[in-house]
């Protein structure tokens, strides 16, 4: 009669203890492809809001026709106004809103680009001339941005900080001044937390 012969207790920790290790060492692997993976994830996400927010910016300028408005108390306002001291950095008229219901309106749009508490919004109204309080709609295109600049190409290859020009900077050429210029293109830097500044130079109609 043969006796079969077992595992010594010192061979089953030996056994455990590999098997321990082993584990470990693929848990921490595991671990890590997860966070990579999750980091990945947030950075995609991060790089297609940031996409979509010049591409909105680049959508709407490409559209901006020389349409001036007037605001609440009758005052005229300019068809593009840009000032990062104003509470809106960007203020202009567009062309090309699509109305697929019918709806009794223009086809121009009044647009604007705000940074509020870190965040870049877009804002339109209904109406061009707000004869009364006409409250805008706001989407929140980007979040963590520190910082928001503008600079305007005018018609003679000179960049400005705000538009529209002065009367004094509009005369200061033998070319007669426009009745509503806009600038031949528009430069915008965003300032991100993350990603530093990121700068576009978008041409504007015409």
């Amino acid at each position: 009669m043969t006796s079969v012969r077992g595992f010594t207790l010192l061979e089953l920790l030996v056994a455990l203890a590999v098997f321990a290790i082993m584990a470990v060492a693929a848990y921490s692997g595991l671990s890590n492809v997860l966070h990579t993976r999750a980091a990945v994830e947030i950075e995609n996400r991060r790089l297609a809001m940031t996409q979509l927010a010049f591409h909105r910016l680049a959508q709407d300028l490409e559209q901006v026709v020389p349409r001036s408005v007037r605001d609440q108390y009758g005052d005229s306002l300019p068809a593009l106004r840009g000032n990062i001291q104003d509470a809106d950095a960007l203020l202009f008229t567009r062309a090309g809103w699509d109305n697929p219901l019918g709806q009794p309106r223009a086809g121009l749009q009044r647009v604007a680009y705000r940074l509020r508490e870190g965040r870049l919004w877009r804002l339109h109204w209904a109406v061009l001339d707000q004869g009364g309080l006409s409250e805008p709609r706001e989407i929140m295109l980007l979040d963590r941005v520190r910082e928001l600049r503008l600079r305007f190409l005018d018609q003679d290859d000179d960049w400005r900080n705000d538009w529209p020009p002065t009367a004094d900077q509009q005369n200061h050429t033998e070319r007669k001044p426009q009745p509503d210029p806009l600038p031949r293109a528009v430069e915008i830097s965003l300032t991100l937390e993350d990603w530093g500044e990121i700068t576009r130079l978008l041409r504007l109609p015409g």
